[in-house]
């Protein structure tokens, strides 16, 4: 049997979130069976040159979980282990694990994921997905945050951020300085720190054109957070276990969309929202909107449950991840069925569009409540998998 609501959310009742979840029966989920990742020995698949559309596998109709797990690939070489559901939570969405990274933020610990690089040479060896996309950020630095690396640094140096959750100018998104000494090297464990060695001339600062997208998971004075209940998409947290610090690991939700993505979520530009999200606020990644940085993502008000954020079937992403065109920088609309009973399965942007067209949904920016301003959420993408979603 079809199943609806008749009710589409506002952006209130999207933070909410009460009632949100599906149970897992809607996804026909079996068990999740987890797959442990070994390090890669190939880089991530390239993207072609020139944009293309989703491959027609991605867009097919649902397959079984089980179809769907020996399809998948991990794109993302700092994946540990994942698994696309799983039995031991009610909620609709699987897990995946990530290796920790360290870094020093004003002389104190920083625990970061990496995900996806705009250099084509430093994803391919660092095994993070290219996103040509990113490049646009180099033309509005205040979409960045300052990321400072270390050519032969001291033997207990780390990478230094200038910005972390809590301050307005954080984003993700970081252009990446290398530092070179001059002489001896020495510790410089924060951004003012090597502002003054460069001042002293015992460094050189080189601005890269190099951007990254880690995001981060522990910072001083914060964390994100956990949700034990496991049952909603965005409960009380995206993480599913407390970090390990000292195995260097971290457990996030992963989450189904159109066309054949498994995503993660860690933070977004909507400041305000991002406590009620338990996420990261990162204001500065809406300017990434206006030069062209993101791709653009559709959430569902009403129509058929599921495992999407409010609640009804899952996301649309207009590329699918690892094309030209992707960004894991989601520019975030939400689309309503005008009449419910002619509610169907959306799989694509062509199925978009075709539906506005012929008048069935509208459109908002951000979402109904929101609307027309809009908001960015950073949905970083490590496994590709073909989608399960039925009804």
């Amino acid at each position: 049997m079809n199943q609806r609501r008749s009710k589409f959310y506002s952006r209130r009742e999207f933070l909410r979130v009460a009632s949100l979840g599906a149970t897992a029966s809607l996804l026909a989920a079996c068990t999740g069976s987890a797959v442990r990742v070994s390090a890669p020995t190939q880089s991530p698949p390239q993207p072609t040159a020139t944009p293309t559309a989703a491959p027609a596998a991605a867009v097919a109709d649902a397959v079984s979980e089980a179809e769907a797990a020996a399809g998948a690939e991990v794109i993302v070489g700092d994946v540990l282990e994942y698994a696309l559901t799983s039995e031991d939570w009610p909620g609709p969405f699987g897990f995946v694990t990530f290796k920790l990274r360290e870094a020093l933020y004003n002389g104190e610990m920083v625990y970061h994921i990496r995900t996806d690089a705009s250099d084509p040479t430093f994803a391919s060896e660092n095994k993070l997905v290219y996103v040509p996309l990113l490049n646009a950020a180099l033309n509005r630095e205040e979409a960045t945050s300052p990321l400072y690396v270390f050519d032969q640094g001291a033997a207990d140096q780390l990478p230094v951020l200038s910005a972390i959750p809590g301050m307005d100018n954080f984003s993700p998104a970081m252009r990446v300085h290398q530092v070179t000494f001059k002489g001896t090297p020495s510790l410089l464990d924060s951004a003012e720190k090597i502002k003054e060695a460069e001042a002293a001339g015992d460094i050189t600062v080189e601005k890269l054109n190099l951007i990254v997208n880690y995001p981060l998971v522990k910072w001083p004075g914060g964390e994100l957070s956990v949700d034990e209940a496991k049952q909603e998409y965005l409960g009380t947290g995206q993480l599913l276990e407390p970090l390990d610090t000292e195995g260097l690991k971290v457990k996030f939700k992963l989450h189904q969309c159109f066309p054949g993505s498994r995503y993660i979520v860690t933070d977004t530009s909507a400041a305000p929202m991002a406590p009620m999200m338990s996420v990261a606020a990162s204001p500065p990644t809406q300017a990434l909107v206006e030069v062209k940085g993101t791709d653009k993502i559709w959430v569902f008000g009403n129509g058929f449950k599921g495992s999407g954020v409010m609640g009804f079937q899952p996301a649309i992403f207009a590329h699918r991840a690892n094309e030209p065109a992707w960004s894991p920088f989601w520019d975030h609309f939400t689309l309503v069925w005008k009449d419910e009973a002619k509610v169907r399965v959306l799989r694509s942007e062509a199925d978009i569009t075709a539906a506005l067209e012929g008048g069935e949904v509208e459109q908002f920016n951000g979402t109904p409540d929101s609307h027309p301003t809009g908001f960015v959420v950073n949905c970083p993408v490590p496994v590709l998998a073909p989608n399960t979603y039925t009804v």
